[in-house]
Order: structure tokens, then C-alpha cells, then sequence
């Protein structure tokens, strides 16, 4: 059987696969987690430690599959391949669940749902569709749902489509003018507008209309396709989690509504 974890010692525990077998205290499983800040589900504060809604959900999750969780950084853009390079575990960091990275990967079921936004530079007035965004300078992240949207929908229609590495980019170069517009997630989205930063630059244009095809179901942790094991241990924790009430007392910390979706 492929191994799930690393060892955080020399002395390797073996794992079983006869069902129900409980994982080792000593278990080490890695997340992969995208190295640019994304909140509010993945803030790396000054000293280093990530906190957000993510981390508080992978923690339960930790908890409930008893092992301990350890993060590491990767560029977005290659986070994929890194899983696939066994450079750590689980990929968990807002990626949705789509049927082009399933032909690689593998998903957990999702633990959370949402839609994409248009926002634009301060005092901007158009609908998030085509017509609004006729003519304009749209920039969007690589390797995102944010951009297999706007090539499908807008590619064409915009006088010119940006991409860059980071979110963070992108909302630098909204603020800086450089771009009339970006397409984003929309809660990180609404975050980023509401923030002090956010309102002395840009505004929340509205949600797109949402495509199934292109979004999928919604969020769910990424794995090797080998991982069955670990990824059905990671679904009846996220299932125990939300069933129990947990979820509901993570998410009271960072939002008013639930972002579980339909």
C-alpha cells in the first residue's frame, strides 16, 4: 500500500488497511497551502503561524482523524504538481473542485461553496457580465476558476485580459489603475473591498452568474488518486465536523452567513 504520511521520526509505524484502523498518534500528514495570504481562510501572521477560517477547519479536521497536521508552502501555480510530486499530502487551500484537475487528482467531498465577483476601480457602475465589461482592462490569477471564467466569457469582449501569479498582485494593480477590473472568488472577493485597503480603491461590482462546468460543486481538499484511505478518513471528518456543529462554531468567527452553499 502507498504510504499516506511522512514520519516525523526515524522509526516508520506501519500502516494497515483493514477497515476501521485507527491512524497513529505519531502520524504526520502534510497540507499543501498556496505561500501568498488569501483571507480570510489563510493569513501567515508575522511570527509565522497561519490562522483563518481554513486553518481552523483543517485543525478539526486533524483532530478528528488523529494525527498531526503540518503545513507547507507552495506557489499556486504549482501546487498541483507538487501534490503529484508527493511533496506533501493534501492540498488544502480553496481549490475548487473541477473536472480538469480531476483528471489528475483526486477530491475530498467539498467543504465549501462559492462563486466568483467582479470588482472594479472606486466609483465604477457596470452589471458583471459582457456588456459591463466591454472595453475594459480585466485582470484575473493564473491557474484559478477566476480565469477559466473570464476566458470563456469575457476573452473577446475586454480590451485586455492580465493574468498574474498572486491574488495580491492583482489587487495591487486594481488599486494602482492599472486594470479596471478583476475576476475573483467572491468571498476573499468581499474581504479584500471591505478591508481599509479595498475602500480606498475599488468596489464590489456583483457576483457572476455561476457555471457549473467551470466552478464545480465547490472546495474540497486535494489528494494523490492513489490516497483512498486518507481521503475517506478526511470526508467522515468533514461530514462529523458539519453534522456536529463544529463548522457552524468555526464559521461564526470569520462570517454572517454559511459558506457551505447548496
Amino acid at each position: 500500500m502507498h504510504k499516506l504520511w511522512k514520519l516525523g521520526f526515524a522509526a516508520a509505524v506501519a500502516l494497515t488497511t483493514a477497515a476501521g484502523a485507527a491512524f497513529a498518534d505519531d502520524m504526520v500528514v502534510k497540507f499543501g497551502v498556496a505561500a501568498e495570504p488569501y483571507p480570510p481562510f489563510t493569513v501567515k501572521g508575522a511570527d509565522g503561524k497561519w490562522s483563518g477560517w481554513e486553518v481552523d477547519l483543517r485543525d478539526a479536521v486533524c483532530k478528528e482523524i488523529k494525527a498531526k497536521c503540518e503545513w507547507v508552502e507552495t506557489a499556486w501555480d504549482g501546487i498541483i504538481p507538487a501534490l503529484v510530486a508527493k511533496k506533501f499530502d493534501v492540498i488544502w487551500s480553496s481549490m475548487s473542485i473541477t473536472e480538469e484537475r480531476g483528471k489528475t487528482i483526486a477530491f475530498t467531498d467539498k467543504y465549501y461553496k462559492t462563486g466568483l465577483a467582479v470588482l472594479a476601480a472606486k466609483n465604477s457602475s457596470f452589471k458583471p457580465d459582457p456588456d459591463g465589461l466591454k472595453g475594459k482592462i480585466l485582470g484575473v490569477q493564473v491557474s484559478t476558476t477566476g480565469l477559466d471564467y473570464a476566458t470563456k466569457y469575457f476573452k473577446g469582449v475586454v480590451k485586455e485580459m492580465k493574468t498574474y501569479q498572486t491574488q495580491d498582485e492583482v489587487n495591487q494593480d486594481l488599486a494602482a489603475g492599472r486594470i479596471d477590473a478583476q475576476v475573483v472568488d467572491s468571498i476573499p472577493g468581499r474581504d479584500f473591498a471591505n478591508s481599509d485597503a479595498g475602500k480606498a480603491c475599488c468596489v464590489y461590482i456583483g457576483d457572476v452568474t455561476y457555471d457549473d462546468a467551470v466552478l464545480g460543486p465547490g472546495t474540497g481538499g486535494g489528494l494523490r488518486k492513489e490516497d483512498n484511505e486518507l481521503r475517506e478518513k478526511i470526508n467522515a471528518a468533514i461530514k462529523k465536523i458539519h453534522d456536529s456543529g463544529e463548522y457552524d462554531k468555526i464559521t461564526k468567527k470569520y462570517f454572517d452567513f454559511d459558506p457551505y452553499g447548496n
